[in-house]
């Protein structure tokens, strides 16, 4: 499984410039809000989900204030009824614990079951993610996220969730 260290070696090894927060552990957006990070608007609520079939699975990274409509979100993707993947899919697909949802958990996702979903906010500019540990928050391009994700083989798409 990829962990903490392997994601800070990862984006060393590939010249990634990012920066580094650390803060105590949190498991929700609204937790994550009570702890003073600079940059805090450029932080991502992340969710995975499912469809009914358990057929495909996405992880959606979209900025903290936003809601995402699953209804509309699948008839922007064109998938199945969607709904809040189990915590043991979460656990046996990306190698995460309920409450630490992250991008960088796509990179333990072998089998590529995982589509990743950007908010287009973030598409030209700076998101801030958990590097797989909840108690650090790294800020980096998320074009660089994007080409870390994608050289691993998972399929990324940006649409907006603006109202």
């Amino acid at each position: 499984m990829v962990n903490r260290d392997d994601v800070i070696a990862l984006l060393e090894s590939k010249g990634i410039e990012y920066k580094s927060e650390k803060h105590k552990a949190v498991f929700s957006i609204e937790e994550m809000e009570t702890v003073c990070v600079p940059d805090s608007e450029r932080i991502a609520k992340n969710l995975f989900l499912r469809d009914d079939k358990k057929r495909a699975y996405y992880l959606v990274s979209i900025r903290n204030d936003r809601t995402c409509d699953l209804k509309a979100l699948r008839n922007m993707i064109g998938s199945r009824p969607l709904s809040f993947a189990s915590v043991s899919d979460l656990e046996s697909i990306l190698g995460l614990g309920k409450g630490e949802v992250t991008p960088f958990g796509l990179l333990n996702d072998e089998e590529h079951k995982t589509k990743f979903i950007l908010d287009s906010f973030f598409s030209e500019g700076v998101i801030g993610i958990h590097p797989n540990d909840n108690a650090e928050t790294v800020f980096l391009n998320s074009s660089s996220l994007i080409s870390i994700l994608s050289d691993r083989g998972t399929e990324c798409i940006v649409l907006n969730f603006e109202k």
